[in-house]
């Protein structure tokens, strides 16, 4: 047996079997001249490749049910592509281009296909606009396929693994939620990073820090992962294994007695109550939270709809996230949590979560995260915003509705993102499309500028969030993502303990509600520094609110608030 050292993450034990996920190769096209007598072998090539990758979707197309209706997109996304390969004036006009210009074919291919991708961008059609992805997609896996590059599918990943990679997207991890994942084991990301964030949504234990790890362990590897002390035992012997179990066994009786706490109200010794709000990024995530006995919504992360739209990895087909889809999407939400306040986020992409959508491209930056992101990405393409704000209006009348707008930094961003909002309530209320117009429109504090002049922003707008996680990685110029700087990203820092403090004490003044969710919400220790502090509102994982609420039954709020005095005058 083998021992492997990590970064505690995400709680729970996990025993399974090691799948090791490889890193993904980045395509890299060349472009050069041929000669007239190199015509033939690379038509004949790139003829193979398209028939290769026919033959690889039409057996991915017989395995869906026609009888299933989850089945439906993929099935339309699966012929469209056998459509596009099969295009006769597509291929006509390729070939004409390769024979004339003489450029080598994987650069012929690639420079049609974004052409002709680029001319449905430009039709001024959302249904075109959609096909334009699909071309540059199912094309690049012909490139592939003539290159000799095969993209990993999440999608074979078994039930039952514990996934071994340097690194997962956020969208690979949505998917992998879905199929019963005992655990992760990661080189990379921190213990606040969306992955690890999305892991304790799903109840997967999680290990990050483990240096090259997947080079380490063999697939099919017997594995078990101990969240709780960060530890991955490759190949253990028949006592550990036992061991082990009994643990797994332990930790669902603790389960079950947590369950006493569902249907009571979370609270002190002394009688001080507090909202608990779970934290979701699906539909299917509020079903959890009103069975863990949440108080409502307190963050809906919108971006994590737009990865898991297409039920397939980051590499399958990028979409249009329509106002009928989000609509549908936020209706089901309102819907399943049967009036109690659902607080949905305006769309917080890119930086660390880049998505999969024909409507934003992804931006090459040197620094994403201090980049185009958040609201900034939303004014940048106000339209795409004001589809999402009309979407949430619409939605608005089958439930207790907030909207939350991300990574505010000044009071003119607000001014702006509200004037956007009063023109897509102005367009529903000329079509006659019922809404309700006074849904409150708060804002995230996870930048030390919000945090600091949160006294004019709380004149602006209904409510505030703390979003602790930003505001402990801006605050403290430290990349949440990036497992080397791990252990100086401190949501404890003296700094950041004060800007929390700061918004505080603002909201307190003009009666702002005041919440927390960022990742201190759920977690005992900052949990009593936080309730302590003033905050009688925070949102975490579902999963966590039960355990938090038999943490805060132990303590007087005198007692809580002692804590959070020492914690705030320790130097």
């Amino acid at each position: 047996m083998e021992v492997f050292l990590g970064v505690p993450a995400a709680d729970g034990i996990g025993i399974g079997t090691a799948f090791v996920i490889p890193d993904s190769v980045k395509r890299a096209i060349p472009q050069h001249r041929i000669k007239i007598d190199e015509l033939a072998d690379g038509w004949k090539r790139f003829e193979q490749a398209i028939q290769s990758v026919t033959l690889d979707i039409s057996r991915n197309l017989e395995t869906l049910s026609a009888d299933n209706p989850n089945s439906k997109i993929q099935r339309d996304v699966f012929e469209t592509y056998i459509l596009m390969l099969g295009d006769p004036v597509f291929l006509d006009e390729t070939k004409k281009f390769y024979e004339n210009e003489l450029f080598n074919i994987e650069y012929t291919v690639q420079f049609k296909a974004e052409e002709y991708a680029n001319r449905l961008r430009n039709a001024g059609n959302d249904y075109l606009a959609e096909r334009a992805k699909d071309i540059t997609d199912v094309f690049g896996s012909v490139l592939n396929e003539m290159l000799d590059i095969h993209p990993f599918d999440i999608n074979r990943v078994p039930d039952g693994s514990i996934i071994v990679a340097n690194t997962l997207s956020s969208a690979d991890t949505i998917v992998l939620s879905k199929r019963k994942i005992s655990g992760l084991a990661l080189t990379e990301g921190g213990v606040s990073s969306h992955v690890v964030i999305l892991a304790r949504n799903y109840g997967i234990p999680t290990i990050v820090g483990l240096n090259d790890i997947s080079k380490k362990i063999k697939n099919g590897e017997t594995v078990i992962i101990d969240g709780n002390n960060a530890e991955l035992l490759v190949s253990p012997d028949k006592s550990t294994v036992l061991e082990y179990k009994q643990k797994l066994h332990d930790d669902f009786q603790k389960k079950q007695q947590l369950k006493a706490f569902l249907d009571k109200p979370a609270c002190t010794i002394d009688g001080t109550q507090f909202k608990l709000y779970a934290n979701i990024g699906t539909p299917e995530e509020a079903e959890i939270a009103m069975a863990e006995g949440a108080d409502g919504i307190g963050l809906f992360r919108t971006e994590f709809l737009y990865m898991s739209e297409t039920g397939g990895s980051i590499h399958a087909a990028a979409r249009t996230f329509s106002e009928d889809s989000q609509f549908a999407a936020y209706k089901k939400v309102l819907q399943i949590m049967e009036g109690k306040p659902v607080t949905i986020r305006t769309l917080d992409a890119g930086g660390d979560k880049l998505i999969n959508s024909v409507d934003i491209p992804i931006i090459e930056e040197k620094n994403p995260l201090m980049g185009m992101r958040a609201v900034r990405l939303s004014l940048a393409y106000p339209q795409v915003f004001k589809t999402q704000i009309r979407a949430l209006y619409r939605a608005s009348v089958f439930g207790n509705l907030k909207i939350m707008l991300p990574l505010i930094t000044s009071v003119e961003q607000v001014e702006s993102c509200l004037k956007i909002i009063e023109e897509a309530k102005q367009e529903l209320s000329d079509q006659g499309i019922p809404f309700n117009a006074d849904v409150p429109v708060g804002i995230m504090i996870e930048t030390a500028a919000a945090a600091i002049i949160s006294d004019c922003l709380a004149k602006k707008t209904a409510f505030f969030s703390l979003g602790t996680n930003d505001l402990t990685q801006y605050t403290l110029g430290i990349d949440r993502e990036n497992h080397a700087v791990a252990p100086l990203y401190d949501e404890f820092n003296l700094a950041v303990l004060r800007l929390i403090q700061t918004t505080v004490a603002n909201a307190k003044k003009e009666n702002l509600p005041l919440s927390v969710c960022g990742e201190m919400a759920g977690r005992p220790d900052s949990v009593m520094v936080l309730c302590g502090m003033g905050i009688r509102h925070l949102s975490m994982s579902p999963k966590l609110i039960c355990q938090t609420k038999e943490l805060l039954s132990q303590f007087s709020i005198e007692e809580l608030e002692a804590i959070s005095l020492k914690k705030l005058n320790k130097f």
